[in-house]
């Protein structure tokens, strides 16, 4: 009997950087991007969006989706989003207008409604990922002005295998 060679299968990785809560911090955006080259997209959710315009002229090869935070006060970008990246379907928002300091309900209801795989917000400055009913909720925290320990932001890998998000500390 001869053996099969083995032959490993390279599972197509789609990796998405979330960043959000700024606050003029433009080299740590930088930073962070130039950290992740693999991420085609980034996600900005907020807390100065003249930031991410002022740094993603320096990435032509990354698609931005971006939103508004709280702080934008005269920002032309939307306050929530949707994006399908890699298959899956992202609902994207700061998370000011949906109240996430008190409660992740219309968060969760605004995804689920939208039949949405994943569920991004920022405005707190506290890191987290939260699994509940098919949904992935996650927070990258804040990238300059943490209320958490160090300055973060999040990385979600999607594969063939699924969905895995993490939060990386700076």
């Amino acid at each position: 009997m001869t053996k099969k060679p083995f032959i490993e299968e390279k599972v197509k990785l789609m990796r998405i950087l979330v960043v959000s809560d700024s606050h003029r911090n433009t080299s740590v955006l930088r930073k962070i991007i130039n950290s992740q080259p693999e991420a085609e997209n980034v996600i900005f959710l907020g807390d100065n969006t003249g930031d991410i315009d002022e740094v993603k002229t320096d990435f032509p090869d990354r698609k931005f989706h971006i939103v508004c935070g709280n702080c934008d006060f005269f920002s032309e970008y939307p306050a929530a989003d949707l994006a399908e990246i890699g298959g899956k379907k992202i609902f994207f928002c700061h998370g000011h207008t949906l109240s996430v300091k008190f409660s992740m309900s219309p968060l969760k209801s605004a995804a689920k409604s939208r039949e949405c795989d994943i569920a991004l917000y920022g405005h707190t400055h506290v890191s987290n990922i939260l699994y509940e009913d098919g949904l992935y909720i996650v927070n990258p925290g804040s990238c300059s002005q943490p209320r958490d320990g160090k300055p973060s932001y999040a990385v979600i890998d999607i594969t063939e295998n699924g969905i895995m998000p993490i939060i990386i500390r700076l």
